[in-house]
């Protein structure tokens, strides 16, 4: 469970540090091998932060992910989930295909 919580921690830093280093307003949460991301600036942590969250630029990521190969939850209120799956090398690749998708995202 460790290394899961890990893998989870180290995917949705490096979402964060690339939606920062575009501009986009975006908040991660995570515990163990589950995670939520929401495009708001400030942390989400009630029902009413979630559904304030930008539900617009989330589907504007999701079929940016979706057209660079990384399927992600469809809606912006499900969670993802990691596993063993996902190695080093496919977080990294999975951050370097969000950099390219929050440009667009970025671009509006």
């Amino acid at each position: 469970h460790d290394k899961l919580a890990a893998r989870t921690r180290l995917l949705c830093d490096g979402l964060q540090s690339v939606a920062d280093g575009e501009g986009v307003a975006f908040s991660t949460n995570r515990v163990g091998g589950m995670f939520g991301v929401f495009f708001s600036a400030e942390k989400v942590r009630s029902y009413t932060q979630a559904t304030a969250a930008d539900v617009a630029l989330f589907n504007r990521f999701f079929h940016g992910m979706l057209k660079r190969g990384v399927y992600l939850a469809p809606s912006a209120f499900e969670a993802g989930f990691m596993s063993s799956a996902h190695t080093p090398d496919v977080i990294e690749a999975t951050i370097a295909a969000a950099r390219e998708a929050f440009k667009v995202v970025a671009a509006g």
